[in-house]
């Protein structure tokens, strides 16, 4: 409010609000009562803290001290405290692959390899929160668990899924379209179904005890057990959770550290065959990296050769062991890519010549010629055998082939290949290798490859394939170098390869190559030990082949590895003098000249030169984890263990470095680590941080000083951190995490001197034997070894400073404390025994530097970039610094230490520092580095989140309030605060994921404002009674504002529902975006509490949900803010029409809303809403309002907290709130009701069908970025990484996680991949809406009697039952369960039975809506609802008698209820009505109570009676499809309820519905004006003022048919009658509403004159009112009419419809037979448009030969017509006027308003035909008058009147050439001028083509004198015609003149000339008068007379 304006003003002033609010306990806004100002003595002593700033935190331990909870057991205990086994510390031993460990066993170790050793055998140290999952960022809500914990559902049935078996029911529908359709005036009744069918029907099941008198008690006890039985637990189960991205709080358990693999291969050599086989061939297998020029595995030799073949080297070879027998191997290939080989070398036994000499035998035989060649063959093999005994042992090179592996692995999965058997052999050409096998694919796929990168090459899925190997080819003596095969292997790929030409060695080898299995058997890793599960060791093994990478691999060694691989790669003595024959080279390796020095390892290639040349040449591959292989790692390990060892000098290489040197080098090699290679520093990752941290711990003692090089470390650490964090992008998790850093800290990392008995050699201290802080030869401490700190580190007993006592006893204490009862983790200090330096004891555990303590002095103290390194990086510190901190309470068996006493405050002010300074980077820098600052700040709410379990929780809440003070003194001062305030929101919900969230909040503590410091006595006592007791002595609005002490005692949820409040408030600025994360904050921790486990229990969740109860306050105050989804089914039968101002006086709030809102402290601007969602439209809303989805979330965690509260708790405050707030409470249940309203399973059919991710999704995301709730920076970062896998924009259809829960306005929305759901899911997820919908609204039906109740209780607060009555209603009329609704009409039995005058009263309106409801559902087709409102139904009619012994009121109700029912509703079936009638009858008779009144004769009156309107529906149903016939109808019906004027005005009103639905406005607004003059007649009866209207008479202006509605006949009844127009249409206002639609519809009909008239009774209604605004709307409104009426004069704009004649003849068409219509159809229809309309709709009815349309108009001669088909004439027809009436008719709409007289023409000859010559042609006028004006209330109406009028053809020539003529003057005088209209008239008049036409018309009857005197008049007309029209076309040629231009000059000219040759033929015909009319002789009269005898007339009738 004020203040928090105030901050966007950047000023702060002290308001009226301000004081305000100061007085009423400071909840900003809040519906704070004034009555409550007695709290004010409360909280005197507490200032008030604005929502802004945070309020000081209660004392979390202090507190749980001095309130002990009375309760010592039981669920509630639990609450109070965090569970003992909160933190465990597991010692978990890690796994080893193989079956004996690789670990060398000498005792006597280099210590580094001691250390390596150790580094990968000790177990994993976890600390474990065991209750971790528990917490919010592992919301079951937002995973997969979310459909477990919706198993068993009950099914919720609904009517709008249960189809009413359509089969039968359309049968008889059609049976009766086929009936007759009369609509005759039989009296009702004769057609319908008799009284007897009804009698003899079945009712449905009655209620059983309903007729009883059972006292209220009694029944809400019973309905509310009723309806807390079988309830759904858990309600954000149904509820899917909010859209989000991975919350923010969920940090995921990293991988356990483990040795690295590539993607593996198994690779099976299953045969090998020569076309001869005379001597052993060996193989060897390895792969190679083209593109990197690199061997990228060690060799797998495999042995394929007969027994035979093995036999002739016998004498070499010594027995082969098994691990060399193996003939599969596994492959892995870290970076696989198009360019890796598998390159297969052949050897055979060495022999003399060359090789191309050796291998020609195998080129030239073929098998298939082995005993041709036998001979030739033996020679061979005898050959061989002399090779082998002589030479045995050594091999030359044979031949060799290679297979692109990616070839294999991407056609092994394509359609090609249709058997696993690949064969690679070709005919045509010589060489081949796999790829050949299909290029096209293979060139197309490398294509993809190269540009998708190497994640398509992708080895672990596709079909096992095996290759047969023809063609090998054979070496060549010179190019034996890898250097010549890489050139080869290129070769190889291109498509004319070199190769191809070459001869091959045909051969057949035959592998298979598949995808590694997971864990496969008999496997031997490089170093040939036996992985697990070797079941055999008899078994042929599977050898796994060591990679060497062909680029770095960035994994932490976890396992010993010390291989040295030695390849002799060539020997050339080519160049030397002399012979040099049979040189072998030995190479050998030596344990150097110092036995105490292993030989280092050689880096590869070594050379032995001679004379300068290089002869020899040797490849030497270590793949060792205890060589670093890099110098500066080399020397910093080497420096730290000559320290350990304290062995000087220390040898490194060629250097030696003295002892007093020794700290410089050590701080240099320490800082040099930055420049060593990231390989090894990430394989060495472990031992490397291990050791600086324990520089940390333990500054060396070197010469005598103990060197600080904490600092060193610190920094050193802080760098490798961040290069590694630079370097390895993608490992980093969605909080920057890398994976390799965190899973350090999680398994491996460990105090430095704690360890349990490992089972590493040695003492279990990190360095081996502690040489650390102690001089060599003296017990004593150094008085140095704290340099930083003069203060004693012990904190167990300041006497001792830091001295040990005894060794044994330390031991002895140690493990006395500790027992041996924590599994594996018995404490190893170093006892006697263990220190090899003598009796010197390794320091105790208390004297050493604690790590977290030192970590913490380092950070707060550095500065520069070594901070800003830090800063980047600050989870991994914090995760240490928490990690340090568990294992030192563990080890000091503090774990169940009081909080207080666990850290020293030392320490503690560290923290504090760091996080306030942290907390400041934070403020100054989020504009700048705005990535950083979210990691910062997440990192920072982590590291709080983690002090909340181990460290004093009053501190940390201390912490997060400066924090919060940093951030809101920032937000003062900013433009924009919305970046801020998100981070401040992501800080707050990591901080609130705590698992023990709940207990941190105090839960069952009172709100007594914690300032004595000691309990007192009373105090104490009230907190052992129960719940109840303590609401009484606490101000329960304490509980429901965010008052200063609820925001001290439940801290967290304070902090969580301010931010809610602030964010949420119209007036904050800039934070529109943070909308959906503050509320997705609120519904993720509700949800969270909602399924765990540990608040299963009511009682408890009562605790939990009150520390949300201020939630129902905040969101009250959103009201006007908050969706409308009540907007969408304003169709639903909710009064529309009621005025605004009918509102407030219906609220029945005494003072104004203004005044009121103004008390209560609100801003006036939110009455744009005044509590009603009907009024949206006409009040303008100011604020933004939320998101559908937003206002959802909000929604349902009000329902549970609704749900889940304290009943009795909910009562008190209700009773506190003002009817005002109630009102609001009751708006917003209402708003529920429409929010979470079944959608119905055709919805999700058809949701399912769109496309599911909607745009609006979209939207709110945009308008996210834009508004800065996400930085859109760290968006695009993180997308960049491709860490958003679920970014906005990533994929339209959903992430990589398989399944989630999503949902938009249109629920839910199942994110996989596929669009269309499987039917099951579209029934699951219309399961949960039905169960959701259900639930819900039981919550809001529980609510509200908890409303009812407080009513009962306080009695002054009645006037909300009308809202809680309209709560009632909407559920009812929105689609329910049929569990609901049964208990919705129990609910509404005991609200009618409890306040009966409430309907029967005041609220009539709603009396009359609860009828149309109960209607409705009593028609339901589910037989229990259909019970339950029968029941209801009969029990309100029941009421209403006993009140006033006569039930007119509802009786008028319920029949006026069931005629809109019937008018209104497409869907509604009679036969279920039908039975809910029997029930009443049946409910009638069986009341006893009432058997000897009137009362059952009264039901049974009614119930007859609504069966009588029923039947008409049965009728109306079968003119659905005929809306003329519907409209007759209704029409009929309504002109029966003439005596019942409120029926007949819902008849009146379900027609003007009608007309509006098919866009007849002007018919609609006829009805409404029928209504109001209806009104206006009982009216005037029943009130004498004088500026009504005087009943119909006034609205004649309007309509003349209106006085159809004149009360006069003496039937009429008197309106004062109980129950007779008492509808709320027969008031003043509703008079009004009936105007002011009618008028609304005229205007939308264009027939804006009669709007005016509209207005002319309404203006003076309004002027008696002196409604100044009402006048100056409807000024407004004419003043647009008249503006209308003025543009559109023509009339061309405004077509007011077309008429036609419709005649009907034939039996067919039952009473219709030759009845005659006129039918106003749309304008500007075509004949043949009406006629295909009827043709088509009785054909459809008759079929479709029976109907014929006539198509002439002459008279239907109905003995011609054939008698079993139905016939249908239709004639255009004109409104027709006498001359006199077209005075008045002077306009367009006059023209066209109030007709009721129609003409059509139809030509003839005497002789039959229809036209003639001009002298024989007749034409005969058919004039009808039709029963009422049109427009009239319906769009046919009877014909009662037609006359014809016959024109002679001299009169019909006449009539021609006068329209000519009208036709030129009209064009002549067309204002603006229309020059090619006129040319055209022109044209037509005296073109030549035409002048036939007027001049022909000339010669006939004017070229001579008529010999019949009689004709002499009509003669002389026509002469003078033709006077006119040469006038005319002179006019008509001189105005065309002035238009043209001159390129029509000479068409001008054509015209004249035509028109003067037309004048001169005329000339003489014009000027030939008849002398006999220009005698004065004869009396004028008596020519008229026979003129008027002589057109023969005849009248019709």
């Amino acid at each position: 409010m004020a203040e928090r304006r105030a901050f966007a003003q950047k000023i702060s002033r002290t308001v009226a609000a301000e004081v305000r609010k100061q007085i009423s306990g400071q909840y900003s806004g809040s519906p704070q009562l004034l009555k409550n100002l007695n709290i004010v003595g409360n909280i005197s002593h507490h200032t008030t803290v604005p929502l802004t700033e945070a309020v000081d935190p209660v004392d979390l331990e202090d507190y749980l001290i001095t309130h002990p909870l009375a309760v010592d057991s039981g669920p509630l205990r639990d609450l109070i405290e965090f569970p003992p086994d909160d933190i465990e510390v597991v010692y978990s031993p890690r796994d080893c692959r193989t079956l004996v460990s690789a670990v060398p066993e000498e005792s006597e170790m280099d210590p580094h390899v001691r250390d390596c050793i150790r580094s990968y055998t000790e177990d994993w140290a976890i600390v474990i929160r065991k209750y971790h999952k528990l917490g919010t960022g592992f919301n079951p809500n937002t995973l997969d668990k979310q459909k477990e914990r919706q198993k068993g559902l009950p099914k919720q049935v609904f009517e709008s899924d249960e189809a009413p078996d359509g089969n039968n029911y359309q049968d008889d529908q059609d049976d009766l379209k086929r009936r007759s359709m009369s609509i005759d005036d039989t009296p009702r009744g004769s057609w319908a179904c008799s009284i007897f069918d009804l009698k003899n029907s079945l009712p449905d099941a009655l209620l059983p005890n309903l007729l009883d008198r059972t006292p209220n008690e009694e029944i809400d006890r019973q309905n509310d057990d009723q309806r807390k039985s079988n309830r759904h637990k858990e309600l954000f189960a149904l509820h899917p959770s909010p859209d989000e991205e991975e919350p923010i709080e969920r940090l995921s358990v990293p991988d356990v550290p483990k040795e690295h693999f590539g993607q593996r291969l198994l690779v099976k050599c299953l045969s090998l065959k020569f076309e001869i086989e005379i001597e052993p061939i060996f193989a060897s297998l390895a792969l190679y990296d083209v593109k990197e020029k690199k061997k990228i595995s060690e060799n797998f030799y495999f042995d394929l050769n007969s027994e035979q073949m093995k036999g002739l080297l016998r004498p070499h070879v010594p027995p082969a062991a098994i691990t060399t027998l193996a003939r599969s191997a596994i492959f892995s290939i870290t970076y696989p890519s198009q360019d890796v080989f598998l390159v297969i070398k052949l050897e055979k036994v060495l022999q003399q010549g060359d090789i191309g000499e050796c291998a020609e035998p195998y080129m030239i035989f073929k098998e298939a010629d082995a005993t041709k060649n036998k001979e030739k063959l033996e020679k061979l093999k005898s050959q061989a055998d002399q090779f082998c005994q002589r030479l045995g042992k050594y091999r030359m090179p044979f031949a060799w082939t290679a297979i692109h592996l990616m070839n294999i692995v991407s056609s092994a999965g394509s359609l090609e290949r249709d058997s696993t058997e690949v064969e690679i052999s070709t005919g045509e050409r010589k060489g081949s290798w796999s790829e050949r096998r299909n290029s096209s694919i293979v060139g197309r796929r490398s294509l993809e490859r190269t540009t998708s990168g190497d994640d398509a090459c992708n080895l672990t899925s596709f079909r096992p394939a095996t290759l047969t190997v023809t063609n090998f080819f054979k070496q060549e003596g010179d190019r034996l170098s890898d250097e010549d095969l890489y050139k080869f292997l290129a070769d190889m790929r291109r498509p004319s390869s070199v190769l191809r030409r070459l001869r091959p060695i045909t051969a057949q080898l035959k592998i298979d190559i598949s995808p590694a299995p997971e864990n496969p058997h008999y496997c031997l890793t490089p170093e040939l030990l036996q992985v697990k599960l070797y079941p055999d060791s008899r078994v042929r093994p599977t050898r796994e082949i060591l990679e060497f990478p062909a680029r770095d691999v960035y994994v932490p060694n976890t396992t010993y590895r010390n291989l040295l691989y030695i390849y002799p790669q060539s020997l050339n003595f080519a160049n030397r003098q002399g012979s040099a024959r049979n040189i072998t080279v030995k190479v050998q390796f030596m344990y150097g000249e110092d036995p105490s020095n292993a030989m280092p390892v050689p880096l590869p290639g070594m050379k032995w030169v001679d004379n300068h040349k290089g002869v020899f040449n040797v490849e030497v591959v270590a793949a060792s984890s205890v060589h670093t292989q890099d110098p500066y790692l080399d020397k910093f390990f080497a420096l730290v263990n000559a320290l350990d060892e304290h062995m000087f000098p220390v040898r490194i290489g060629d250097m030696r470095i003295m002892e007093n040197n020794l700290e410089n080098e050590l701080k240099n090699s320490i800082s040099a680590l930055n420049t060593s290679q990231l390989e090894p520093v990430v394989r060495f990752l472990h031992l490397l941080l291990d050791k600086l941290i324990l520089l940390v711990v333990r500054p060396p003692v070197i010469a005598g000083q103990i060197v600080n090089l904490g600092q060193a470390s610190f920094e050193a650490m802080a760098s490798i951190i961040n290069r590694l964090h630079k370097n390895l992008e993608g490992n980093h998790d969605q909080h920057g995490r890398n994976s390799l850093l965190a899973s350090y800290i999680y398994y491996v990392f460990r105090l430095p001197n704690t360890y349990p008995n490992s089972s590493s050699p040695g003492p279990g201290g990190l360095g081996g034997s502690v040489h650390y802080a102690t001089m060599a030869r003296s017990a004593v401490r150094p008085a140095s070894l704290n340099l930083n700190r003069s203060r004693s580190l012990s904190n167990s007993n300041p006497d001792i400073s830091g001295t040990p006592t005894s060794p044994d006893d330390e031991v002895r204490s140690i493990i006395g404390s500790k027992g041996l009862d924590r599994s594996n983790s018995w404490v190893n200090t170093g006892g006697p025994k263990a220190a090899p330096w003598g009796s010197n004891p390794s320091p105790s555990a208390e004297s050493t530097q604690l790590f977290h303590e030192e970590l913490a002095l380092q950070w707060v103290v550095c500065s520069g970039s070594v901070r800003e390194s830090a800063l980047q990086q600050a989870w991994f510190f914090f995760e240490l610094m928490v990690k340090s901190m568990v294992h030192h309470l563990y080890f000091n068996d503090k774990l169940d230490a009081p909080r207080k006493s666990r850290f020293p405050e030392r320490f503690m002010d560290d923290i504090a520092a760091l996080v306030s300074t942290i907390a400041s980077d934070i403020v100054s820098r989020f504009q700048k580095d705005t990535e950083m600052v979210e990691r910062l700040n997440t990192s920072l709410a982590f590291f709080l989140n983690d002090l909340l379990s181990v460290m004093d929780r009053g501190f940390v809440f201390s912490l997060i309030k400066s924090c919060y003070k940093q951030v809101s003194s920032k937000l003062y001062s900013l433009p924009n605060p919305s970046v801020l305030v998100s981070l401040r929101l992501d800080f707050l919900r990591i901080i609130c994921s705590h698992e023990h969230y709940v207990t941190l909040n105090l839960p069952c503590s009172l709100l007594t404002p914690p300032a004595s410091p000691s309990p007192s006595v009373s105090s104490a006592t009230s907190q052992s009674s129960g719940f109840s007791t303590n609401v009484q002595d606490q101000k329960i609005a304490n509980m429901f504002e965010l008052s200063v002490p609820f925001r001290q005692q439940h801290y967290l949820a304070g902090l969580v529902l301010t931010e809610l409040a602030v964010i949420l408030d119209p007036d904050a600025e800039g934070l529109f975006g943070l909308h959906k994360k503050v509320i997705n904050m609120v519904h993720n921790l509700l949800s969270s509490h909602d399924s765990d486990p540990r608040y299963s229990d009511p009682q408890i969740k009562a605790r939990v949900a009150m520390l949300y109860l201020p939630l129902i306050g905040i969101i009250m105050e959103t009201v006007p803010q908050l969706y409308d989804f009540t907007e969408t089914h304003n169709q639903r039968g909710r009064p529309i029409c009621i005025a605004p101002d009918d509102y407030e006086s219906e609220s029945g709030s005494m003072i104004s809303q203004t005044v009121a809102m103004a008390i209560a402290g609100t801003s006036v601007p939110q009455l744009t809403r005044p509590g009603s969602f009907l009024l949206t439209s006409t009040s303008g809303r100011q604020h933004t309002t939320f998101s559908a989805e937003s206002s959802r979330s909000l929604l349902i965690c009000l329902l549970w907290v609704l749900k889940n509260a304290d009943e009795t708790v909910l009562q008190k405050w209700f009773t506190d709130l003002s009817v005002l707030q109630l009102n609001r409470l009751l708006d917003l249940l209402y708003l529920c009701v429409s929010c979470f309203e079944y959608k119905g399973k055709k919805v999700f059919e058809r949701m399912n069908s769109l496309t599911f991710k909607k745009s609006k999704d979209m939207r709110a995301k945009l308008e996210e970025a834009i508004l800065g709730s996400i930085g859109a920076r760290q968006e695009m970062v993180r997308r960049s990484r491709g860490q958003l896998e679920r970014s906005p924009s990533g994929s339209a259809f959903g992430s990589q996680e398989n399944l989630r829960w999503r949902k938009d306005m249109t629920h839910w929305r199942q994110n996989t991949e596929k669009l269309d759901k499987s039917r099951a899911e579209i029934e699951h997820e219309a399961l949960i809406d039905g169960n959701l919908a259900t639930e819900a609204n039981l919550i809001i039906l529980d609510t509200l009697e908890i409303v009812v109740q407080t009513v009962s209780v306080t009695e002054s607060k009645e006037s909300i039952l009308g809202g809680v009555l309209k709560v009632l209603l909407h559920s009812m009329a929105c689609n329910q369960s049929a569990v609901y609704l049964q208990h919705c009409f129990a609910t509404q039995r005991a609200l009618v039975s409890k306040f009966p005058e409430l309907l029967f009263e005041e609220e009539t309106e709603q009396c009359a809506d609860l009828c149309l409801r109960l209607l409705r559902h009593c028609s339901s087709s589910i037989s229990t609802i259909r019970s339950h409102a029968s029941a209801s139904l009969y029990l309100l009619m029941r009421q209403n008698f006993e009140i006033g012994n006569n039930f007119a009121r509802v009786k008028m109700q319920v029949t006026m209820s069931l005629s809109s029912l019937v008018g209104t509703s497409q869907n509604f079936n009679e036969e279920f009505l039908r039975r809910s009638l029997k029930t009443i009858l049946t409910y009638a008779e069986e009341d006893l109570e009432l058997r000897e009144t009137t009362f059952p004769d009264q039901v049974q009156d009614l119930v007859f009676n609504l069966h009588m309107i029923l039947s008409d529906t049965v009728k109306m149903k079968e003119h659905q499809e005929d809306p003329e016939m519907l409209i007759d109808l209704m029409y009929r019906i309504a002109k029966g309820y003439q005596t019942s004027p409120d029926l007949r005005l819902t008849w009146l009103q379900n027609m003007a519905g009608k007309h509006s639905e098919r866009s007849n406005h002007a018919e609609a607004a006829q009805c409404l004006v029928h209504s109001a003059a209806l009104v206006a007649e009982y009216l005037s009866m029943l009130e004498d003022r004088k500026y009504l209207p005087v009943g119909c008479v006034t609205f004649q202006n309007i309509s003349s048919n209106v006085l159809e509605e004149s009360a006069v006949s003496d039937d009429v009844v008197s309106p004062d009658e109980e129950g007779i127009c008492s509808g709320k249409y027969f008031t003043e206002s509703g008079l009004v509403g009936l105007l002011e639609q009618a008028a609304a519809s005229f205007s939308m009909a264009g027939m804006y004159e009669a709007v005016n008239e509209v207005y002319k009774v309404l203006i003076p209604v309004h002027e008696a009112n002196r409604d100044a605004k009402k006048l100056s709307t409807i000024h407004g409104k004419l003043q647009e009419a008249f503006s209308k009426i003025v543009h559109q004069s023509t009339g061309w704009e405004r077509m007011f419809g077309t008429y036609f004649r419709v005649g009907f003849y034939g039996t067919k068409f039952g009473d219709l037979d030759e009845q005659e219509f006129v039918y106003k159809e749309p304008a500007i229809t075509k004949l043949a448009e009406i006629s295909h309309r009827l043709e088509g709709f009785y054909g459809e009815r008759f079929g479709e030969d029976v109907v014929e349309v006539i198509k002439d108009s002459n008279p239907v001669d109905k003995c011609k017509l054939d008698p079993n088909k139905a016939y249908i004439q239709i004639t255009y027809v004109e409104p027709y006027f006498d001359t006199y009436e077209m005075k008045d008719r002077i306009t367009y709409f006059d023209k066209n308003y109030n007709l009721r007289r129609f003409m059509y023409c139809t030509p003839f000859t005497l002789d039959g035909r229809a036209h003639g010559e001009l002298h024989e042609q007749f034409k005969r006028k058919t004039i009808l008058t039709t029963s009422h004006a049109f427009p009239y209330i319906k769009t046919r109406v009877n014909v009662t009147h037609k006359e014809e009028i016959i024109l002679t053809p001299i009169e019909v020539a006449i009539e021609d050439m006068q329209k000519k003529t009208q036709e030129l003057a009209f064009a002549t005088h067309q204002d603006p001028a229309d020059p090619k209209m006129l040319q055209m008239v022109l044209q037509g008049s005296v073109g030549t083509t035409v002048n036939q036409g007027p001049l022909e018309v000339a010669q006939v009857f004017l070229s001579e004198i008529p010999s019949d005197p009689k004709l002499f008049r009509h003669h002389n007309k026509l002469r003078l015609c033709f006077k006119d029209f040469t006038k005319r076309c002179e006019d008509a040629l001189r105005k065309n003149k002035s238009l043209i231009g001159p390129d029509q000059k000479e068409y001008q000219r054509e015209l004249e000339r035509n028109y003067h040759r037309l004048k001169e033929a005329l000339q003489p015909l014009i000027n030939r008068k008849i002398p006999q009319l220009y005698k004065a002789l004869l009396p004028v009269t008596c020519h008229r007379d026979s003129f008027s005898r002589m057109s023969l007339r005849k009248m019709d009738l």
